[in-house]
């Protein structure tokens, strides 16, 4: 069996696609059927490890993106969508994959256009709580579509719906804290916020904990994931802010969190500073009270949806970017900490949010449909 995965240009697409193509190997192997061949094609490869690990090949296309604000890139990259229908027909034509599984995003649209062309059957997963262009495009053909919010089936066919959740790889699923002190090096009875800002970083999160880190460290450890963009600048400032702060040792920066060092962050977390994107979903698997700051809506059409449909669950607060600063977001920390009310709803509502098997349940979808057309 033949499997092509396609989806657009961040690890919101991404990693969903490495989860699923995960539990498709365990799956297979449950079944006792022959593992399937797996491709993924898109504009790049995003991260080559994950792909050289999990054993699936690369197929580069080009695709364009449509901007919601005038750009002359936007007429230019109509031709460069053209020519990567082109080249993805062809080499989809070549693989004649059994299904195709699309992520959504820019740069899953010649690949599905492709599809659409070849009669091949389609899966799309919708990860925001509405849909992207490109998937309420597609969800006019789609066998079947996965959602990760119930706000989201409202856009779509509901005799093709299905609830599953967002896939999560099961590198990171667990929480870990045996030996997570030792290895971030932390206290043992300070409370640890964990700061999140995408797989970018966010200036605007790392602004708000640098003008606060003097007031935080004085209560709590802080483990920073900055983006590696971000990593020299806001280390270099806080070393000045805290110069002769006491507490200076509490603050850990990181460019970026590798899989351990995220399990065992999630394992010692009192409270994740996040994001509205796929972190969500992490965060609800491991059943963290957090506080969610969406992209504003000028930036990102969903994150701000995202947000208040988790909060709808219990399991967070949201602030607001145009509110963000760093009073409102330590006492909405101190509110959270100091309250085990508050926790425990946000805990109990992570969980009932969580849907840890998305992964499998997409899977075995795929391997039936896939299956029916070899």
């Amino acid at each position: 069996m033949k499997i092509l995965f396609t989806g657009g240009a961040t690890g919101g697409h991404f990693y969903p696609i490495i989860a699923v193509a995960q539990a498709l190997y365990d799956r297979a192997k449950e079944r006792k059927v022959l593992p399937p061949k797996l491709y993924f094609m898109a504009p790049s490869q995003y991260n080559p490890r994950a792909l050289f690990d999990n054993d699936i090949e690369f197929i580069k296309i080009p695709a364009g993106k449509v901007r919601r604000y005038f750009s002359l890139l936007n007429f230019t990259d109509l031709f460069k969508t053209a020519y990567g229908i082109l080249i993805a027909i062809v080499n989809m034509y070549r693989i004649y994959p059994d299904i195709v599984f699309g992520k959504g995003g820019f740069g899953s649209f010649p690949a599905l256009v492709a599809a659409r062309i070849l009669r091949i059957p389609v899966i799309i997963h919708e990860s925001d709580s509405s849909p992207g262009r490109v998937n309420a495009w597609a969800a006019k053909f789609a066998q079947k579509i996965a959602i990760s919010y119930p706000e989201a089936s409202k856009y779509f066919d509901i005799n093709k719906v299905a609830y599953t959740g967002n896939p999560i790889r099961k590198e990171i699923i667990l929480p870990l804290s045996n030996g997570a002190l030792e290895f971030l090096n932390l206290e043992e009875k300070t409370p640890v916020i964990a700061v999140f800002g995408g797989s970018q970083g966010s200036q605007n999160i790392n602004d708000a904990i640098i003008d606060g880190i003097g007031e935080i460290v004085k209560k709590y450890q802080v483990i920073h994931q900055t983006g590696r963009k971000n990593f020299d600048s806001v280390n270099d400032t806080v070393k000045v802010v805290l110069k002769d702060n006491p507490f200076s040792y509490r603050y850990h920066p990181f460019d970026y969190l590798n899989d351990l060092a995220i399990r065992m962050t999630a394992g010692t977390a009192s409270v994740v500073i996040s994001r509205a994107g796929s972190a969500i979903f992490e965060i609800a698997a491991w059943g963290i009270p957090s506080i969610i700051i969406p992209l504003p809506k000028e930036i990102s059409h969903d994150q701000e949806k995202n947000a208040f449909a988790y909060a709808h669950s219990g399991a967070c607060s949201v602030i607001e970017e145009q509110n963000l600063n760093p009073h409102i977001l330590l006492s909405e920390i101190d509110r959270i900490v100091n309250s085990s009310s508050i926790r425990n709803k946000m805990i109990q509502g992570a969980k009932q949010f969580s849907h840890t098997n998305a992964a499998q349940k997409i899977s075995e979808v795929i391997l039936e449909i896939g299956l029916s057309h070899e």
